[in-house]
């Protein structure tokens, strides 16, 4: 038996890349798999890659970033599969430009499939899960994010992608703590691999190497994916995780640093010092990548 034994997983962007490796990985631990790609014939493919192993899983092609096509996702699992246990919102664009050369189409397109993706069936599912809890079910959920470090770090080129990465690294700490009296758990990941998003900025230096550990497999993401969404999991919520080869790491956000306390309200002419002092305290933040 898998770690993931009868529970049914939404994996978004599953037909190829991360959203791929991560269906295969739950399939191969026992999960039934809703693939779910805009593609159809991509996510048709791995499900029929799944049915070889001798998995179980769906295809099905419609919209993330609208309640109406998500809720149709959702019932599709639900008249297949029955209950559902896991959501992973992986689905994602690149629109890459500089931040004074962006069209406002380049901000609105990344927004809408990232942030307002992660939206839809993550409501759809947390509303449903809420009213099982509430009716006395037992509810045993799980949503798995997907941030980046270009959203935790920051990246040049990247504005809007990292804004929404950003976003929803923030999202996943709100919805831990809302959900979590549900039996609900949140967390989210930000990954490091080759992908179709990343193989044109980063060809050279996530190319496969000729022999020995492929580092930026997307394979080496998914067992943390799958933990993340079986069972097991249920003591870690509101987490931010990241991922490269065979590296684990837990994300430390925003949190007050070095403060000082005037008393009263400050003069204009007392603010530099106060900042000086504040910012040769504090712990500096990652260096912005490609900067």
């Amino acid at each position: 038996m898998g770690i993931c034994n009868g529970r049914t997983v939404i994996v978004t962007g599953a037909g190829g890349g991360l959203g791929r490796e991560y269906a295969l990985a739950y399939a191969a631990e026992g999960a039934a798999v809703v693939v779910n790609d805009i593609r159809e014939d991509a996510a048709q493919a791995v499900c029929d890659e799944i049915a070889r192993a001798g998995g179980h899983a769906l295809a099905n092609a419609d919209d993330i970033t609208r309640i109406d096509t998500a809720q149709r996702i959702v019932d599709a699992a639900h008249q297949t599969f029955g209950e559902i246990h896991v959501l992973v919102n992986n689905a994602g664009i690149c629109r890459d430009r500089m931040f004074a050369s962006m069209s406002e189409t380049d901000w609105d397109d990344v927004m809408r499939v990232h942030l307002r993706g992660h939206f839809c069936l993550a409501q759809l599912l947390a509303r449903e899960w809420r009213e099982a809890s509430k009716g006395g079910a037992e509810v045993d959920a799980r949503i798995v994010n997907t941030s980046s470090g270009a959203g935790l770090q920051g990246s040049i080129g990247q504005a809007n992608y990292g804004a929404a990465k950003a976003a929803i690294a923030a999202l996943t700490l709100m919805q831990a703590a809302e959900l979590q009296r549900y039996g609900v758990r949140v967390n989210a990941l930000a990954p490091a691999a080759r992908t179709s998003m990343t193989e044109g900025v980063f060809a050279d230096m996530m190319k496969k190497p000729a022999d020995g550990f492929d580092y930026f497999d997307p394979a080496n993401v998914a067992p943390l994916v799958v933990w993340l969404g079986s069972a097991a999991s249920r003591d870690v919520t509101g987490q931010v995780f990241e991922a490269a080869g065979g590296m684990i790491a837990v994300a430390e956000g925003w949190r007050t640093g070095p403060s000082i306390d005037n008393g009263a309200r400050w003069h204009v002419a007392e603010i530099g010092g106060a900042v000086a002092a504040l910012v040769a305290q504090r712990e500096p933040a990652q260096r912005v990548y490609g900067s």
